[in-house]
């Protein structure tokens, strides 16, 4: 029972009647909340406040729309009580969730509270939150959005010792996080350090971010990493942002204030359907269907080997202002990007000219895998801007598997069921081109004029198809040059056209409007196959 004593004056005597048992109890519901709202306790939300970073509570009021917050599990946390079995104290559950909304649309959202325990579990029946918790089960169930907002260590060895044994790994496993990627969209933000099952869940998701100086993620932190190797590592060298997005990939994207982060959560939403029983949101733009572009009549420079920069072809091309680009700073050899054409969400993979001349090495292989995934997964639309040579070559593409991801990306490619539009712009060549069709679709291949494909460029198969006849010439650079312009002529985008073995090659100004009725198309087709399309959604 709630000592009356404990109760502000402002709250006595609320709610109707007297002040009998149904008052008290009313108002130990609101003592209660004031407690949770609390945390972990003034000296403890400063620490939070000075290592840069927000409470979980601000994060969610900032990230939501206003006052749109319902939570559960408020009461939820360890009750102190005196003698008389009087409520002295209630240390709240380190994890704060609940129902809210993001641009008037409903999500489900948790997120570790550092302040109590570190985020750490206390060891209720249920989980409110992180895997196998209430909030995974409340998006399941209700076919709505998730979004993490990850700020724990998971497990420590200290709760062996209050159970009386340890766990066998999987007790709390991850099913139901899973299941979630064949759902409904699942984003997770790192807001702090995440090791064990938060580094985990915030990679099972669709979307990952986590901002730079204040974010780490890792599998074991410094002190494991010291125990076990030896090594001397601090917590930013080991899992910062440098490590985890730019070079590892391990998370998409990353920014530099959380407020960042609430808006890319908030961007990356407004691509998505609520699940995959629904079509991907549309939305009123002024920028004409028809608009044509004279830039991209000459973007393409006339030297073959010559980079451009296949950002601002893309720009010139989708509605205006809606590139919205994953992995930005990870695989850069090939760009991958949500956008809109005449409202429509779709999503686009593009090779990158400036990097490797856009050949694709493991990295941008794994980056184009998800992305494909992503886009079957939630029936967005998929578009190839094409200018790739083939796979990266050379011992360092050997030694970092570049032939077997490579492999995978034209596995993945061949499983698609969504709508898929291919667009060379200039090189599409071997097994790399492959990974750029859609056999289950119509296979609609466009091409500008300036496109060339094959199973490899005329250079290096001449070189190796003529190896001899080069080497026994009395120039062997000239004839290998006459050797190559007598081949180029066979190259020709108008030659594969007439044999209509490419579908049509296009005027670069037209591109956008070719690709909006195409794509205004595409979503009729996708309205009639609604539903999961891969057991699992998106493979971490």
């Amino acid at each position: 029972m709630l000592d009356r004593d404990l109760i502000p004056r402002e709250m006595e005597g609320a709610g109707s009647g007297d002040s009998g048992s149904g008052d008290a109890n009313i108002d130990e519901i609101h003592h209660r909340r004031r407690m949770a709202e609390k945390m972990g306790g003034e000296e403890a939300v400063q620490r939070q406040h000075d290592a840069g970073r927000l409470t979980v509570r601000e994060r969610i009021a900032k990230l939501t729309d206003q006052k749109s917050f319902r939570e559960v599990g408020t009461l939820a946390g360890s009750g102190e009580y005196d003698e008389s079995h009087r409520l002295l104290n209630v240390k709240p559950a380190p994890y704060v969730a609940g129902l809210a909304r993001i641009d008037g649309r409903p999500v489900a959202i948790g997120g570790e509270d550092f302040t109590v325990r570190g985020g750490t579990s206390f060891g209720a029946l249920r989980r409110k939150g992180g895997q196998g918790g209430f909030i995974e089960d409340l998006a399941h169930h209700y076919r709505i959005p998730l979004v993490n907002l990850v700020d724990g260590a998971g497990g420590t060895v200290t709760s062996a010792k209050r159970r009386g044994y340890v766990v066998f790994p999987g007790v709390d496993g991850f099913e139901r996080s899973v299941e979630l990627l064949g759902e409904v969209p699942v984003v997770s933000a790192v807001m702090g350090t995440a090791a064990g099952g938060p580094a985990g869940r915030a990679i099972l998701s669709h979307f990952s971010l986590m901002v730079r100086g204040t974010s780490q993620i890792f599998a074991a932190g410094p002190p494991v990493v010291k125990r076990s190797l030896g090594q001397d590592i601090d917590k930013e060298e080991l899992g910062g942002a440098r490590v985890a997005v730019d070079k590892a990939g391990t998370i998409h994207n990353a920014v530099d204030t959380e407020e960042e982060a609430f808006e890319q959560i908030r961007r990356f939403l407004s691509y998505m359907p609520q699940n995959v029983w629904d079509l991907p949101p549309v939305t009123d733009t002024s920028d004409p269907v028809d608009r044509c572009e004279d830039a991209l009549a000459s973007i393409v420079p006339e030297k073959r080997t010559q980079p451009y920069d296949m950002k601002t072809l893309l720009g010139h091309v989708v509605d205006a202002e809606s590139i919205f680009e994953l992995q930005p700073t990870h695989g850069k050899a090939v760009i991958t990007a949500l956008a809109r054409l005449g409202g429509r969400p779709v999503g686009v993979i593009a090779n990158n000219p400036k990097v490797y001349g856009g050949a694709m090495d493991a990295d941008a292989a794994r980056k184009q895998i998800h992305f494909m995934e992503l886009c079957d997964t939630f029936h967005i639309p998929l578009i190839f801007f094409v200018d790739v040579p083939g796979f990266m070559v050379g011992l360092k593409a050997e030694e970092e598997a570049t032939l077997r991801e490579g492999m995978r990306a034209v596995y993945v490619a061949g499983q698609l069921s969504v709508p898929t539009i291919t667009l060379v712009i200039r090189k599409c060549y071997g097994m790399a081109g492959m990974a750029t069709c859609n056999k289950n679709d119509i296979d609609l291949k466009l091409a500008w004029p300036t496109g060339e494909w094959g199973s490899l460029p005329v250079e290096g198969g001449v070189a190796a198809a003529f190896r001899r006849e080069i080497a026994s010439a009395p120039d062997p650079k000239t004839r290998e040059k006459e050797l190559e312009a007598e081949l180029r002529a066979y190259a020709s985008p108008f030659r594969t056209a007439e044999a209509f073995a490419v579908e049509e090659i296009i005027d670069p100004r037209e591109t956008r409007p070719v690709l909006c009725e195409f794509i205004a198309l595409a979503e009729g087709r996708v309205s009639a196959d609604l539903g999961p399309r891969r057991k699992a959604g998106v493979s971490p």
